[in-house]
Formats: C-alpha cells, structure tokens, sequence
C-alpha cells in the first residue's frame, strides 16, 4: 500500500490536474473536490462503523428493530455530512458564476478539431493560443460552429459546454503569468483527443503591447500570434479514453 502512495499522488499534479489550481476559481474547485471527497470517507467509515457492530452482534444492534435501523442507520447517522456537503457545493458553486462584467471579454468558437478566440477591436487568433492577462478575470463568450464541444482549463476554472447557435460564459483567472493547456472536454468526433490548446497568461502590460501589435498587423486567421514561440512547451498527453487517429479529420 505504502509503494502505491506515490503513484496516487502524482494523479493529483500536472497540466490537465483540477488539483493543482493556478487560480481563484479552479481553487475553489479543488477544495470543493477534497470536502467532497473526505465527507464521503466519513461516510464510509460510519457504514463500516454499522456494518462491524451488526457483524459482531453487540448488545446495542440487537436491541434494534429494523424500522430504528433504517431511520437510525440510513437518515439520522448520515444527515450531518451530507448537510455539510451541500452547504460547501452551494457556497462554492455560487461564488465560481461570473457576477457582474469582467474587463475583458473574449469570444471563444469550437470547430471540429480546433479553436478560434476574438478578442476586443475584430481580433481574431486560430493558433490554438488563447492570451490573457494574469491576475485579472476574464470572461469567455464560448460557442461552436458545429457540434457540442466543451472548453476546460483544468487549472484555471471548470468546464462549460460549447454550443452551436448558443453562447455561454465562463470566467477564468490566472492567479501569475504562465501557460496552461486546455482540452474540449465533450467527445465530438474522431479528432477529439487532439482538441487541446493552451493558454498564455502575462503581465497586464504585456497583454496590452500583444493586443496593440495586432490591431496593426493584417487579419490574424492569416498570421501565426506574435508569441507562439515564447515560453513554448510540448502539450500534455491527450485524456484518457480519447481514441488517437492519424489526420484527426483535418
């Protein structure tokens, strides 16, 4: 058990891990994750708790009648946990919508096997690299041109659903500048696994020169983004269960 250890835990690392948090948002995640996960080990210990004494045959379980069983066992033993579960997921659920307007908006498209992101002033970047400014909220106006997709920043924030004709609002934020790798989190076809791309996080003055040498470049769909070079680093391993297939429909 004690040489299985280290292997748990590195699950609970890397660049598609919700565990390890970058951000406001995807911390409040995680530690609903971990509440989640340490009230259902007390729940399992008290079902163990039951089922040792009823295996045992101690003098309190035989004085039981089944109706004081169900109700004992079943309602009144679990109802404090699952009281302070509920309480974390409503209190940290409500605080990861995007309330009020963010300082920037960034539209987001999904399209069989790639990404597009339109940023203020019409522009618009298909390398697959999402910019933002570090340590400030940005809202994400996420759509698609074909099928669901799901866009998912791990370390960022949660999921949302990627919808034709539909456009839904996620706000993200990076706590420092750096990358981190994104996935379409909805199966969406042969070229799912391959769906990735990354977000670059920068100094606010930083973000602001990138947006200002585009606005004097041509159209950006034409153009490679003007930092896909810097910091670079190979992109994480597709998620599991994905079927990898040469072409990727491209």
């Amino acid at each position: 058990m004690l040489g299985a250890t280290p292997l748990l835990l590195a699950g609970c690392s890397g660049e598609l891990s919700a565990l390890d948090p970058a951000g406001p948002r995807a911390a409040n995640l995680a530690l609903l994750w971990w509440v989640m996960f340490w009230g259902s080990v007390v729940l399992f210990a008290l079902v163990m708790v039951l089922f040792g004494l009823a295996y045992l045959r101690s003098n309190l379980i035989a004085r039981l009648t089944p109706a004081q069983w169900i109700v004992g066992g079943g309602l009144v033993l679990p109802v404090p946990v699952l009281v302070l579960l509920t309480g974390a997921a409503l209190v940290l659920g409500e605080q990861l919508l995007p309330h009020g307007q963010a300082p920037l908006r960034i539209g987001v498209e999904a399209q069989r096997w790639n990404w597009t992101f339109t940023y203020p002033d019409g522009i618009v970047l298909d390398d697959q690299t999402l910019h933002i400014p570090a340590g400030q909220p940005v809202d994400l106006a996420v759509s698609a041109a074909d099928v669901i997709h799901s866009f998912w920043v791990p370390r960022l924030g949660g999921k949302i659903d990627a919808i034709p004709g539909h456009i839904n609002v996620i706000r993200l934020q990076a706590d420092r500048p750096g990358i981190y790798w994104g996935q379409c989190a909805e199966y969406c076809g042969e070229g799912h696994d391959i769906m990735q791309f990354r977000v670059e996080a920068h100094e606010p003055d930083a973000f602001a020169d990138i947006l200002a040498r585009l606005r004097d470049q041509r159209p950006a769909s034409a153009q490679p983004s003007p930092l896909r070079g810097e910091g670079a680093t190979e992109p994480p391993a597709p998620l599991k269960g994905a079927n990898r297939r040469s072409g990727g429909g491209q």
